[in-house]
């Protein structure tokens, strides 16, 4: 059976990439005024030439979200249960050379977290550990579900990639979405900056939502990591992977996040070259491509930015997370992943989607809407 990993291998990133650079405003323009957009048109707007269109595109975008998913904004937050990592990941504050301490949450600790944040009002969490098989596998991950189910409706997981029997075993048990980021598509560069443990494995993280649209999950969330490579050519790559995917398993719903690059601990030097508005284009383009999809904007970026892409195609939002394990009930931010940028409150929050005439939904959405 064909897997991801055939379809793009008959692709290069160079190729790609001068397709990308070449797209006229003409090109641009003809992206804009068709009823149904195809990946050549992607590579329109998410090129160079669309600079100039942003307006357009914003506008276009706000129209179609408000048509399908009405003025509505679904909010989680992350959980984190682990910090524990086997990995060496160029760009994250868990790698296995920082020499940070490491926490396992316990029962008793998963509960603590849980009650607090059901308390706030979420429905909808992401449970998300390091990748480290012995302390974090399938009978923690198992113990977390049954631990968790009786507070939450919707339950998504960040962690390393599973088996499609793994994957089917936890959603008998209750997860609903999986969000595996291939952080970037450009092979030879993925192992510079994977340089050790089983995520350096290209192809088989490549394939995993192959696996998990064999399991059934109801939801699987892409995404690249932007600023680790070129993100106009990583963005293709992913639109390319979500296509392969929505026709292959059409009956599995899909998401798609946006996390740029934020300093960490081990890698205070880092940064995503990729600006506010090119963000902000690259969001319009994927509402463009494809009105069914759940788009996703995450705590890293600034309140100012998060104020207005509320707005202009983000359908998905966390509010007040925390980075690191226990962060809610234990407040000890020198085991947190990576640098928040928008520390708001959840109240807080609320009030400005209130004020933009955008309602807060607490439970699963897409469910309801779909």
């Amino acid at each position: 059976m064909e897997l991801f990993s055939d379809l793009i291998g008959k692709y290069t990133w160079n190729e790609v990439k001068s397709a990308i650079y070449s797209k006229t405003a003409k090109e641009v323009e003809a992206a804009l005024s068709k009823p149904k957009r195809d990946l050549q048109d992607f590579m329109a707007l998410i090129s160079p030439a669309a600079a100039d269109y942003l307006e357009e595109m914003a506008q276009l975008s706000h129209a179609i979200t408000r048509k399908r998913f009405g003025k509505t904004m679904q909010l989680y937050a992350p959980m984190y249960l682990s910090n524990e990592c086997q990995n060496i990941c160029t760009y994250c504050g868990f790698s296995l050379e920082n020499g940070i301490r490491r926490v396992t949450l316990s029962d008793q600790q998963i509960i603590k977290e849980a009650e607090f944040l059901s308390s706030a009002g979420y429905q909808h969490i992401l449970l998300v550990t390091g990748e480290a098989n012995r302390t974090v596998g399938m009978p923690y991950f198992e113990n977390a579900l049954r631990l968790l189910k009786p507070y939450f409706s919707h339950i998504s997981i960040e962690v390393q990639p599973l088996e499609e029997e793994e994957y089917k075993i936890l959603t008998e048990k209750g997860l609903n979405t999986v969000l595996v980021y291939q952080e970037t598509y450009h092979q030879d560069n993925y192992r510079k900056h994977h340089p050790k443990g089983k995520k350096s494995n290209y192809e088989y993280r490549l394939n995993t939502p192959d696996r998990l649209g064999k399991s059934g999950v109801h939801k699987i969330g892409l995404g690249v990591l932007l600023g680790l490579e070129d993100w106009r050519v990583d963005s293709f790559f992913c639109a390319l992977h979500l296509g392969y995917l929505e026709k292959k398993y059409w009956q599995t719903k899909y998401s798609v996040s946006f996390p740029r690059l934020r300093k960490c601990e081990g890698h205070e030097d880092i940064h995503s070259d990729m600006s506010d508005k090119e963000l902000v284009q690259l969001i319009a383009a994927y509402r463009i491509l494809n009105e069914e999809l759940e788009l996703s904007i995450s705590t890293r970026e600034k309140r100012n930015f998060r104020n207005h892409v509320v707005n202009l195609g983000v359908t998905s939002m966390s509010a007040g997370s925390k980075t690191n394990p226990g962060g809610y009930t234990q407040l000890d931010d020198s085991l947190e992943q990576f640098e928040i940028s928008d520390d708001r409150s959840v109240a807080e929050i609320v009030e400005m989607l209130h004020s933009k005439g955008i309602e807060p939904v607490w439970k699963d959405w897409d469910r309801v809407y779909w």
